[in-house]
């Protein structure tokens, strides 16, 4: 492979990297970027909303003058179609990676690269798919409509029960089998790549961290269909789905829900087993151990001589794998007195391994979940400090730009983003936990 070529592709790696599209992520082993892995996070407001799906792209020598080939690894082995153009044996038909006919200027040029492909494929992922199959615009009849709203029911399903849960389950070694008294699919590995070395899962955290986000959104999406299916009632088939290329199976929501519940359960328990596991790591004297009580003991000092930001920062219990930040809700804004503590909790793994923070008394806040879970991201991966801003950015933040993948609390997000009354709403219901944050500190 060229020079040219591999640094094409590092550059566009680096690119989507460092963007500010929280739905698209890719990553690949050191020694070889000609075979990236890359992860769509399912639109908001389709069937796909927050599902997790993977992807393998293999770039050829001749790239970018040739397309490269992307293979669907969320395809539960093999045996489930998610899209009319995302097959169950991993082809995705795009006219832009030259799987499918298009219209003149749809196919590849160089010009196009890896983001525009993942992009592409997103755009599939829309809130009425079955549009995607060919003769669609003919379709008129009562039973064409039907097979839609029937398409769309069961998507939403698999996408929970495969792309969220299943992978979810995988990462925490939940054993499959019984769930609440209610027996539940046994799925093998996604993607056999029939190599012996340890499986490349670069988006383990990355998954774990989404999952708390939009838990909120995972079991509202649950409540919501329970009372559309009852458990046990079997897909319809759409007429373009074969054998061994179809999406089979039945509704068990009851299921999801406790499993759901389960692993929401298994992620707050493996945060706070982090507390013990860096008291460990602090005997040890280990590297990570003394690289936060240093960066935690800077932190200290440059907000000492900040007088914009009103906070206290505190390491529990002499842990610097926990941190107490308590922010103080500037004058003259919704969040004037508030008293916010809030909890980072780091790994002995840091930076692989992103802080899970929350905040002790659950705000009203677009990007706090009802669980207290505070939804914000930053570039400086590794730099505490970057951190501390951008969670005091997310909190602090009166005119964000609107981005439904940060909006994890759903009742505030429909309030904050919708009528001039739905807004004072919010600002009541918002001045109200402030006012409890008082009360309660």
């Amino acid at each position: 492979m060229s020079n040219q070529s591999i640094l094409r592709i590092t550059r566009e790696l680096s690119e989507i990297q460092r963007g500010s599209d929280l739905s698209l992520a890719v990553a690949c082993r050191d020694i070889d970027v000609r075979h990236v892995r890359a992860l769509i996070i399912g639109p908001p407001d389709t069937p796909y909303e927050f599902g997790f799906f993977e992807f393998a792209v293999k770039f050829t020598r001749e790239y970018p003058t040739k397309a490269p080939s992307v293979t669907a690894i969320t395809t539960n082995s093999g045996r489930t179609r998610f899209n009319p153009n995302i097959y169950a044996g991993g082809r995705v038909c795009l006219s832009i990676l030259g799987t499918w006919r298009g219209e003149r200027g749809e196919e590849w040029s160089s010009a196009q690269g890896l983001e525009s492909i993942l992009i592409s494929i997103q755009s599939l992922m829309s809130g009425n798919p079955y549009e995607n199959e060919p003769g669609f615009e003919d379709a008129k009849s009562d039973y064409d409509k039907n097979n839609q709203q029937f398409y769309v029911d069961k998507i939403r399903h698999e996408t929970l029960r495969i792309s969220v849960i299943e992978r979810l389950e995988d990462y925490l070694n939940i054993e499959r089998g019984k769930v609440g008294g209610v027996t539940v699919y046994n799925a093998e590995e996604d993607y056999q790549s029939g190599a012996t070395e340890a499986p490349f899962e670069p988006f383990k955290d990355l998954c774990k961290r989404r999952f708390l986000w939009y838990y909120a959104s995972y079991m509202a999406s649950i409540d919501a269909e329970l009372e559309k299916h009852k458990d046990g009632s079997r897909f319809e088939k759409m007429p373009f789905e074969g054998p061994g290329n179809a999406m089979d199976g039945s509704f068990e929501y009851s299921s999801l829900k406790k499993r759901m519940e389960v692993i929401h359960d298994k992620l707050n328990q493996e945060a706070a087993d982090w507390a013990t596991e860096g008291l460990a790591a602090v005997r040890k004297e280990s590297g990570i151990a003394s690289n936060l009580q240093r960066q935690f003991e800077q932190i200290v000092e440059n907000y000492k001589k900040n007088d914009a930001v009103a906070l206290d920062l505190e390491m529990v219990e002499k842990n610097p794998f926990v941190w107490r930040l308590v922010l103080f809700g500037r004058p003259m804004t919704n969040l004037d007195g508030g008293i916010f503590n809030i909890v980072i909790r780091l790994s002995p793994k840091f930076p692989d391994i992103l802080p899970r923070v929350t905040v002790e008394v659950p705000l009203f806040h677009h990007r706090v979940s009802p669980t207290g879970v505070l939804c914000y991201d930053t570039m400086k991966k590794d730099d505490m400090r970057s951190h501390i801003e951008a969670i005091i950015e997310a909190i602090e933040d009166e005119s964000p730009a609107y981005d439904p993948r940060t909006l994890v609390n759903p009742e505030a997000a429909k309030l904050f983003w919708g009528t001039a009354d739905d807004k004072k709403l919010y600002n009541r219901r918002l001045r109200r936990a402030v006012q409890d944050s008082i009360e309660n500190c």
